[in-house]
């Protein structure tokens, strides 16, 4: 079974092949920079996720990746080679190396399922038999080979995504570009579309660049993720160390509603100067976040703090911890003793601010 299988599985290294390499992108609609300075790497095997709020730069940069754009200034190298300035020629063989799954699938509705994916093989000159025993292969990587002569109006959305996502990889594309591929499926298809994603990133080793506004989607399937802002990329980084510690204000913003935040009852009452408690938030990630810290700490300062809320997360098999803790003031060397212990543990401490109602 899946004999479009014909590599064993590869694992992106620091010094893997690129196949994307973008250098100082610019790209201007009238004064307005779409793109304003965007360099990023992405290498054999990966799935990079790039992250951003509407109108940051996200459909531009991926524009530019497959050709539909023109960059301003810079470089895109696509398996070395550089795109940029090319001809509607010339980028034809170079475009039929991507695979570009869509938010709103752009499946034929004339078409059967089978026809819409060997659809690309048709506009490259293949026959009939080829197109169709290549198509048949497809659909059972994409567990659809039971659909291969329904329409697509018979077709439920996540499995019209996956005939879309059969029909991108028909030429076996050297990158895939995810176009907010998931936007448009409930939660439930949404987590069995990015399965099957890792899935194909395992099985043929094939690149992915996600472009989403999702952070759930890079939680769950990404390497590594590049946030894009105003057409910058402001951070980048391995998933769970960008999740463990954010340093961008969008990034932080972003991630707001799935990682642990201070309760708003707790949050609208602090004071910048002083209270009966400091309010701490610590954040951990790695061996630093599943040791005895807590543990540790009542038995080196007893009655120091008060677990106020938080919890543990695995994030590609690394822990990544953020608590939030309450000190009493009434010891005025306390607070700052706290703190340096967790520190010399590993953890990143700031001071949100002072309690004013807790007794």
């Amino acid at each position: 079974m899946n004999s479009v299988v014909s590599a064993p599985v590869s694992v992106a290294l620091p010094q893997a092949e690129e196949i994307v390499r973008l250098t100082d992108v610019k790209r201007r609609f009238g004064t307005t920079p779409a793109l304003d300075g965007v360099s990023l790497t992405v290498r054999k095997g990966e799935i990079v996720g790039i992250i951003g709020r509407s109108g940051a730069g996200k459909s531009t940069l991926i524009r530019c990746l497959n050709g539909l754009e023109q960059a301003d200034s810079g470089e895109i190298h696509i398996e070395g080679r550089n795109i940029t300035g090319l001809s509607e020629k010339e980028l034809q063989p170079l475009r039929r190396r991507i695979g570009m799954i869509f938010q709103h699938f752009n499946l034929l509705s004339a078409k059967t399922v089978e026809e819409n994916v060997a659809l690309p093989l048709k506009i490259e000159g293949l026959s009939k038999a080829e197109r169709l025993k290549r198509a048949a292969e497809l659909l059972d990587l994409v567990g659809l080979s039971d659909k291969a002569k329904a329409y697509p109006s018979s077709l439920s959305g996540g499995q019209k995504q996956r005939v879309g996502i059969a029909r991108a990889l028909a030429a076996r594309p050297a990158l895939l570009l995810s176009d907010e591929a998931t936007s448009a499926l409930d939660p439930e298809t949404t987590r069995s579309i990015l399965v099957l994603l890792k899935d194909i990133n395992r099985k043929l080793g094939l690149t992915i660049l996600l472009i989403t506004h999702e952070m759930e989607v890079v939680r769950s399937v990404a390497d590594r993720v590049a946030v894009i802002d105003a057409g910058r990329i402001v951070e980048e980084g391995q998933v769970w160390s960008v999740f463990a510690d954010p340093q961008a204000p969008i990034t932080q913003s972003l991630l707001s509603g799935i990682r642990p935040q201070l309760p708003d009852t707790i949050a609208a009452r602090l004071s910048p100067v002083s209270g009966a408690e400091q309010i701490l938030s610590i954040d951990m990630a790695g061996p630093a976040a599943q040791g005895t810290l807590f543990a540790d700490l009542s038995q080196a300062l007893p009655q120091s703090f008060r677990l106020v809320h938080g919890g543990i997360d695995h994030i590609q098999d690394q822990p990544v911890a953020r608590f939030f803790i309450a000190v009493p003031t009434r010891d005025a060397a306390l607070p700052e003793q706290v703190q340096n212990f967790l520190k010399a543990r590993g953890a990143r401490v700031e001071v949100l601010g002072y309690d004013t109602n807790h007794a």
